[in-house]
């Protein structure tokens, strides 16, 4: 703290007895001993406590950042959820609609031939005409059997 020599304690000490005399100099030692280390005790605490402080402040400046990134990054998910949400919206639209214009393809067909029925690949020729789809149908050997055994299946019962 102070830049002080030993020479300079020497004559701070023979002042010191000059002064204050034999009888008290020992007391008065001791208790500027007791006030010196009072107050290297209070010069510490209040470095540590400045300190603490210092780190507390980055520790919340760390937490508000890393809030802000969790809060962009929820954001980014919902916007992305939200993006898939109305595409599975819209193709499930689709997907309602061309089997709607299938059905309705499938009974303006039955309705206007009531007594021929249509062949197997002819079936398969009008519904995949009439399915507006941007890929082809990977599963169209899968359903058009079972299609041309319903509407088959209704036209036996009609004609029954």
């Amino acid at each position: 703290m102070f830049d002080i020599g030993f020479t300079e304690l020497v004559a701070i000490g023979v002042v010191a007895l000059i002064v204050i005399g034999p009888e008290r100099l020992p007391k008065v030692a001791r208790t500027a001993g007791h006030l010196y280390g009072r107050l290297q005790r209070y010069v510490s605490t209040v470095k540590s406590d400045i300190g603490r402080e210092i780190q507390l402040d980055e520790l919340r400046r760390a937490g508000q950042s890393f809030k802000e990134s969790v809060e962009s990054a929820a954001s980014g998910v919902e916007q992305q959820a939200t993006v898939v949400d109305d595409f599975l919206r819209n193709e499930a639209n689709n997907v309602t609609q061309a089997v709607t214009a299938g059905v309705a393809s499938v009974k303006a067909i039955s309705a206007a031939e009531p007594t021929a029925q249509p062949s197997e690949s002819e079936h398969e020729h009008a519904q995949q005409q009439s399915l507006p789809l941007d890929e082809p149908d990977q599963n169209a050997g899968n359903t058009a059997p079972a299609a041309t055994h319903t509407a088959s299946g209704e036209d036996s019962d009609k004609s029954a």
